[in-house]
């Protein structure tokens, strides 16, 4: 299938797949610098991105703050012309100095959601870094586009979309997960490769509330749309709908580049559809994992009482939560994947082997 490139103001990436940020350790300097190389937006995690870092228990702020322009010269050593951002999440402590730290580096992209990113813009100013925010609703699109509007004059550069298949954080209830997916409603027509019949009808109107923007500023701003698109077939019907791009995610981490211990690879390489569920997380937002040991804990209600606080979240009380969310992703990371929370989109399931970021790649354009 021939698509156009994706065009991010000055920015182009010549395949329009934006590779959707995983943390914690999942896609750092490596993937992200693989993707870009092949004509996509590569995008880095910059959740808790220093675990790596031999103070990081002493010291976390410090060592992410290293680790973001660490693996953002990495990425950029491995595609020196190509479009390399971070996803960076409204709900983390220090959310304002990681953004400023990220444009600073060079990021040409700030990707931001799981909460509203409203001062965004005060935190890019003064860099080249275009902004894009997170959205999965109409609701959320029209808040942050007219808070950006009437606050700094200004619009995105870009907008997200994720819907309700995606992994890791989802912005939405779980009430609203069922319906979407054609699970709990008898109302929704369900889509088994892709997104309800429901939600496509919610990108159209978020496609309007965008153009609306877009011919106010008389700027182009594209909509990419993430969530369940695995294969080209999926991309094609996303993009048929009028948006410029499309963001994956799962596929990218059974990849040989991405930045994940083999274990939590082949973890989605193994898992079957019925592993992967809906898990409460300490942010306050449902999202979807592999289920394994440490999730059916969590799930039973027990607590798994963090070793040591780290003041990741600006909104966690240590002594409430069910379980430490950074303890969780940095066990996955580490290939510890019984003990792990091993976030994962709806289709996760259907990857059948570790490819190359070329291949995945070639198997959204070339199908």
């Amino acid at each position: 299938m021939k698509y156009e490139p994706l065009q991010i103001g000055n920015l182009t990436a010549r395949v329009p797949i934006i590779q959707g940020g995983m943390g914690v350790g999942i896609s750092l300097g490596n993937l992200a610098g693989a993707v870009a190389k092949e004509g996509g937006v590569g995008i880095i995690s910059s959740a808790q991105i220093g675990y790596r870092e031999p103070d990081f228990e002493q010291n976390s702020k410090e060592c992410n703050l290293r680790a973001i322009k660490k693996e953002y010269q990495k990425a950029r050593a491995i595609a020196p012309d190509g479009v390399i951002g971070f996803n960076i999440m409204v709900a983390l402590q220090h959310y304002e100095e990681y953004v400023r730290a990220a444009a600073e580096a060079g990021a040409d992209l700030i990707i931001s959601g799981a909460g509203l990113p409203t001062d965004l813009p005060k935190y890019v100013a003064g860099t080249s870094a275009k902004i894009a925010p997170i959205v999965s609703s109409v609701k959320s699109a029209n808040v942050i586009l007219k808070y950006w509007d009437k606050k700094y004059s200004r619009t995105a550069d870009m907008v997200v979309i994720e819907g309700p298949k995606a992994g890791g954080h989802l912005g939405f209830s779980k009430e609203q997960l069922l319906f979407y997916t054609g699970e709990g409603s008898s109302d929704t027509v369900s889509d088994s490769q892709g997104m309800s019949a429901t939600y496509e009808e919610e990108i159209l109107k978020i496609r309007e509330v965008v153009k609306s923007y877009a011919e106010k500023y008389g700027v182009e701003i594209p909509v990419v749309v993430a969530g369940g698109i695995n294969n080209g077939t999926e991309m094609e019907r996303i993009m048929n709908l009028g948006v410029q791009g499309v963001q994956v995610a799962s596929r990218f981490v059974t990849t040989v580049e991405c930045d994940a211990d083999e274990k939590y690879k082949m973890a989605y390489v193994n898992a079957k559809k019925e592993d992967i569920q809906i898990v409460k997380s300490p942010v306050g937002m449902p999202g979807r994992a592999i289920r394994n040991s440490f999730m059916d804990k969590v799930m039973s209600g027990q607590r798994v009482a963090p070793k040591k606080c780290l003041g990741c979240l600006r909104k966690c009380n240590p002594g409430e939560i069910p379980y430490c969310i950074t303890d969780a992703l940095i066990h996955a990371a580490k290939g510890e994947v019984e003990d792990g929370l091993l976030f994962c989109g709806a289709n996760a399931y259907q990857a059948e082997r570790i490819e190359t970021v070329e291949e995945v790649i070639q198997s959204f354009v070339n199908f």
